[in-house]
């Protein structure tokens, strides 16, 4: 096994003032990391690190990457998000007479009314229902306190997902692309046991959150991602927290977010949660300029944001993972 490499890159822009910090772990140094999991979508991008990183596995690597800009606003409402679906072009059904003879069609919906509702669940949590009978198998972005990520109604025109509330007079649109849609309201009153960071992007930029909880390293129990099972038992009895991944990463274009909780009005320890935002180059994002928002629920209420732009370093890079360090802050947390 070639000797495990860690490369600290150090170029960036003035936006990047504030000291976030940036380090680039080649394809071995990210299995040592994560394991062998990994998200389907990023594994056949995986596979090609080898054959082109194994030619310096006895030298460090410098990868210069540029151009990080940064920047921060406590108001979500004056910070800019990702950008609505206005690339989604829209075509017109054919009329009936224009169908070929015998071929299915779907009946009409007596009423095309869309239904919105929210409930409250466990861990200052909302299910959504969506039911929209004119609009089968449709993409819709949902809306929440500045976080968007986008969904895909079934072939009933119904959709159902739990959103992690940002705000206990929690608000959420449901905006279909063809204009229509619908506005869900719950109080969620536990909301301040919690904490909850946020990182929302567009695409398949490659982005993760990961959590390493009271000094936990990676792959160790307390080591907290969307690539691995979520202990929902432990976040009840405030040992640990979790993640939850929204969108429909098999949507074009889709709008993503990664929400990690931590109970820490029930937290059975003290101690400091360390929040890193993490991207993996693949062969679907190397070379190229990706964005990502970041959105912090304050103790005063308030939602401090972040925005990222990093140019990707190239293909030859595929498998390696950039780490950001600073990008969002580290959780103080004391036992209760």
């Amino acid at each position: 096994m070639g000797r495990t490499k860690e490369i600290a890159t150090g170029v960036a822009t003035l936006a990047i003032a504030v000291g976030i910090g940036f380090v680039m772990q080649s394809g071995e140094t990210a299995r040592e990391r994560y394991g062998a999991v990994a998200r389907p979508m990023t594994m056949s991008a995986v596979s090609q690190a080898p054959a082109q990183l194994s030619g310096a596995a006895s030298a460090d690597i410098l990868l210069e990457v540029q151009e990080i800009e940064l920047t921060s606003a406590s108001d979500a409402a004056a910070t800019p998000v990702p950008r609505m679906d206005s690339h989604v072009h829209r075509v017109s059904a054919p009329a009936t007479a224009e169908l070929l003879e015998g071929a299915d069609i779907l009946p009409q919906a007596e009423e095309c009314k869309v239904i919105a509702n929210a409930e409250v669940v466990s861990a200052a949590m909302v299910t959504l229902k969506l039911d929209a009978p004119c609009a089968v198998n449709e993409r819709l972005t949902v809306h929440h306190n500045g976080m968007m990520f986008t969904e895909t109604t079934d072939s009933a025109g119904r959709l159902t997902v739990t959103v992690p509330a940002l705000i206990e007079q929690a608000v959420f649109i449901l905006a279909l692309t063809n204009g229509d849609g619908a506005v869900a309201q719950a109080t969620v009153p536990e909301l301040g046991q919690y904490e909850r960071t946020t990182l929302q992007w567009r695409g398949r930029a490659g982005f993760e959150l990961h959590a390493r909880e009271f000094g936990a390293d990676y792959g160790q129990d307390g080591h907290v991602w969307s690539g691995v099972v979520q202990n929902t038992d432990g976040m009840t009895d405030g040992k640990n927290g979790y993640i939850v991944r929204l969108g429909d990463s098999q949507s074009v274009e889709p709008l993503m977010a990664e929400v990690y909780t931590f109970p820490s009005g029930m937290s059975a320890r003290s101690g400091t949660i360390d929040l890193t935002v993490e991207a993996e180059v693949t062969a679907a994002n190397c070379g190229l300029e990706v964005e990502a928002q970041s959105l912090e629920m304050m103790t005063d209420g308030k939602m401090k944001t972040q925005d990222l732009t990093l140019a990707v370093p190239g293909c030859d890079a595929v498998g390696s993972f950039l780490v950001l360090n600073n990008l969002v802050s580290d959780m103080k947390v004391a036992s209760n």
